[in-house]
């Protein structure tokens, strides 16, 4: 008994030291906010105060501190997500997380973004290069000079910033980052490769069911997609064997995140995710406003954004404002980048949204039979002409095992796709076709970081334009406003010109040795969408929300693929219908839940009929829906998970399982849908009739949610298997690990509202949670800058054990706003960096 009770107590004493520990070590990963610091690399002091809205200020005696001050501080705060984001780019993730990232890595190494990146830095102007040093400097100052604990990613996982070897930042990955987030904003090689997939097994009349046009406008290309591909023999001639391929592709990727909970199972299904996902922008969106003085009650412009992106934790953005001279801003910084991406001046405020106009091209390089080291260009006196690949070697490191070489192709187009995604594979005869992608943003003469970096600086409409004259990529519509009440519209970056006898438009991969098919120069930067203060005025206000944005009569082609105007539709309907807008208006806007997709498809639904024997009290709930997707709305459950099953029964069959599950998800095929049953469309709906599929969806729905959710439908939730997950990287793939440093709560919204709440219905264990919304909200009003607002879904932490890594969630999820001010009336941190 006595050894029992001095063992309990050693116990005891052992876990009160090693939580003592853990108490020290968290204490040590926080940031100093306060006091002084010694800096070298500073060439004069810098303040640096954390305001009541935890907006972070630095203000320094030139430019080139206040840059090098907010590195140093995205490194307190964000260093984490500075070294993933590094690792991901580089293509470099293997080397610590093992063998279940190589997908991931392969792909980044073919693009080449970081090659990409040091030539388009090469290109920059002084001023932009100045920025990006100083930036990594204080990046790197702070891991020299600081006696912060490192994160407990670096701890759990045995990583040190930069790799240990090198610096942690630099001016390169700047650059990087930006080309990345042009690989997230700008793509549409993921339709173009989907519509080839497709192709095979569909007309090409029921092709463009699947993928139709924008509404209102004729397919834009007129070629028989599916004739072509058949001519040309591009398919594996195994059939089976292709889709045994596919399948065996999407099961690995399911199983894994069903019944395998270890930690390389969650990262082969996000890296998966991620290869297969790169090119595409379905499900990706935003919303922009501006609102003229003319239909303000202050009589001065009005600015509203809310840029959608993957939900993350921490968010992709942390707010601060850099004071200086020639400089004074503050919103919305990216970490890895020196600038204020999204906010305002003291005079001048914008906001963007995605444009997504087709940068990127898939073109098919027919192998010569004779020698499988070359490929076709085009032809001469109709002869063919056959090129070298260039190729150049990778070397992937692999934590614990051998190292990974990689032989990276590239054509006179670009870089050969088909040798890094796995799904090329499974559907085309790679012995006679390789697929090489032609992307704007890897061009040399990218200069978005220039563009940013004079934003900062602008203090008028006029200024800012001039500013954005320099973006490259990604495409962006932007929305002005300035203190004078002049208000503008822009859309900015390069978009290339398809020649007039190029019959396919970039819709799908195109033979690569045709002339016909290869790009013809730019579209003119003085020519891209715009509006000017006389239109705005006219009207009252200006929206965009990843709709088509090209005027009736516009002589350029930009592409097709715009995302449906449900949202843009519904903040023009809301506008209107307040003569007289303010800051409240704004915001009221911003959360809004009414979704007239699901207005469209609601009818079909109330008339359904199933035997469930829930139907009766399902039919009652829908019976006064209206279409407003709030948390506690049965009906909008009940509506999603039968629009769901309606979509498999119609599609998949069709298409194929395995064809489908590599489709669906982020794709929703909504619009084909809403088609089908306009129309009563029999082939589609065969081998039953459009009723009896709607019936028997509803009653598959039924039984999920009722195994789910239990038998009283009138307390099923939407919010209960929609909630706003912001997920970690790699944590977030640990199930022990994930409920401590997933941010995670309730929300309302579906992919059409314009408080949007996308969801991955292909997801397993969560096929509604919202994964993609609004990243940030912000309201400015000219009238007082002072005035303007702002909210997103984490906190400026990336630490997890602060109180700020998730202290924002619960206002994000109930549209309420901090302020964004220059001047706050409360600073709570004080800190003094020195040279």
């Amino acid at each position: 008994m006595t050894w029992l009770k001095r063992s309990a107590w050693a116990l005891l004493g052992l876990l009160l030291v090693l939580a003592v520990a853990a108490g020290i070590y968290a204490w040590r990963t926080f940031p100093q906010l306060d006091g002084e610091l010694k800096i070298p690399g500073l060439a004069a002091s810098v303040t640096v105060q954390r305001d009541g809205a935890d907006v972070t200020h630095i203000k320094a005696g030139s430019a080139r501190d206040a840059w090098f001050a907010l590195g140093y501080v995205h490194a307190q705060e964000r260093g984490w997500q500075l070294e993933f984001n590094r690792r991901v780019m580089h293509g470099e993730l293997s080397q610590v997380l093992g063998p279940a990232t190589l997908e991931t890595d392969k792909l980044l190494r073919t693009l080449g973004v970081m090659r990409a990146a040091r030539a388009q830095l090469a290109g920059l102007p002084a001023d932009a290069k100045e920025s990006l040093q100083a930036y990594s400097d204080g990046i790197n100052a702070f891991y020299a000079n600081t006696s912060q604990a490192l994160s407990p990613e670096f701890q759990i996982l045995g990583v040190r910033p930069g790799g240990g070897s090198g610096p942690a930042w630099t001016p390169e990955d700047s650059v990087g980052w930006s080309i990345m987030m042009a690989l997230d904003l700008g793509g549409n090689w993921g339709t173009e490769f989907a519509r080839l997939s497709a192709a095979k097994v569909l007309s090409t009349e029921h092709l463009w069911q699947l993928f139709p046009p924008y509404p209102g406008e004729p397919p834009a290309s007129k070629t028989d997609l599916s004739k072509l591909y058949a001519d040309l023999g591009v398919y594996r001639a195994e059939a089976p064997a292709a889709t045994k391929s596919i399948a065996k592709i999407q099961y690995s990727i399911r199983a894994s995140g069903l019944f395998d909970s270890n930690f390389s199972a969650g990262l082969r299904q996000w890296a998966a995710d991620f290869s297969q996902s790169a090119g595409t922008v379905e499900g990706k969106g935003s919303n922009n406003w501006v609102v003229a003085g003319t239909h303000s009650t202050s009589g001065k412009p009005l600015l509203a954004n809310d840029p959608h992106l993957g939900l993350s934790a921490p968010a992709i953005w942390y707010f601060a404002a850099l004071q200086a001279p020639g400089l004074n801003v503050i919103g919305a910084t990216l970490p890895g980048l020196p600038f204020v991406v999204l906010g305002r001046t003291d005079k001048v405020a914008w906001g963007f949204t995605n444009t997504g106009p087709d940068v990127q091209d898939l073109y098919l390089e027919q192998i010569n039979p004779a020698n499988p080291e070359q490929y076709r260009t085009p032809d001469v006196d109709g002869q063919p002409v056959w090129a070298e690949f260039q190729t150049r070697r990778e070397v992937i490191k692999v934590k614990n095992q051998p190292d990974v070489v990689l032989a990276v192709r590239e054509t006179r187009h670009g870089p050969v796709l088909s040798d890094a995604q796995k799904a090329y594979a499974g559907l085309l005869d790679l012995g006679k076709y390789a697929v090489a992608l032609r992307w704007s943003a890897l061009d040399a003469d990218n200069r978005t970081m220039e563009a940013g970096v004079k934003a900062n600086q602008a203090q008028s409409v006029d200024e800012l334009l001039k500013a954005y004259a320099d973006n490259h990529s990604p495409m962006q519509n932007v929305v002005m406003a300035d203190v004078g009440g002049n208000v503008a519209y822009k859309a900015v970056g390069k978009v290339p010109l398809r020649r007039p006898d190029n019959d396919i438009m970039g819709v799908a991969p195109s033979p690569g040795w045709l002339a016909k098919y290869d790009w013809a120069g730019w579209i003119p930067a003085s020519e891209t969408p715009q509006a000017g203060a006389a239109q705005i005025d006219a009207k009252g206000w200006y929206a965009s929300a990843n709709q088509r944005i090209t005027p009736p009569g516009y002589p350029y082609f930009m592409g097709q693929d715009w995302v449906v105007p449900y949202r843009f539709n519904r903040i023009e309907q809301l506008l209107a219908a307040t003569p007289l807008h303010d800051v409240a208006s704004m915001q009221k806007i911003q959360g809004d839940q009414l979704s007239l997709a699901t207005q469209k498809l609601l009818p079909y639904l109330q008339k359904t009929v199933s035997t469930h024997p829930l139907a009766g009290a399902a039919q009652q709930q829908l019976k006064t829906f209206d279409g407003t997707v709030r948390a506690d709305s049965s009906a909008a459950l009940i509506f999603a998970v039968w629009a769901d099953e309606l979509t498999r029964g119609l599609i998949a069959p069709r298409l194929g399982q395995a064809r489908f599950a590599a489709m669906y998800g982020k794709r929703n095929f909504r619009a084909t849908v809403e088609d089908v049953l306009l129309h009563n469309d029999a082939w589609w709906c065969a081998p039953q009739t459009c009723q009896a599929q709607s019936g028997a969806a509803l009653t598959r729905a039924l039984d999920r949610l009722q195994a789910l959710y239990g038998s009283d439908v009138a307390k099923w939730q939407w919010g209960d298997a929609h909630p706003a997950v912001s997920t970690h990287r790699p944590f977030g793939s640990v199930a022990l690990l994930a409920p401590f440093f997933d941010v995670t709560v309730p929300t309302g919204g579906d992919a059409y509202t314009i408080n949007v709440g996308q969801y991955w219905a292909n997801e397993e264990k969560m096929p509604f949670a919202s994964r993609h919304a609004a990243s940030l909200r912000a309201v400015y009003d000219l009238s007082n800058l002072e005035n303007s607002q702002f909210i997103y879904q984490t906190g400026q932490s990336g630490l997890v054990f602060s109180r700020r890594y998730r202290d924002m969630s619960p206002a994000w999820a109930g549209v309420q706003y901090r302020p964004l001010q220059m001047n706050p009336p409360e600073i709570r941190h004080r800190l003094v960096m020195s040279p």
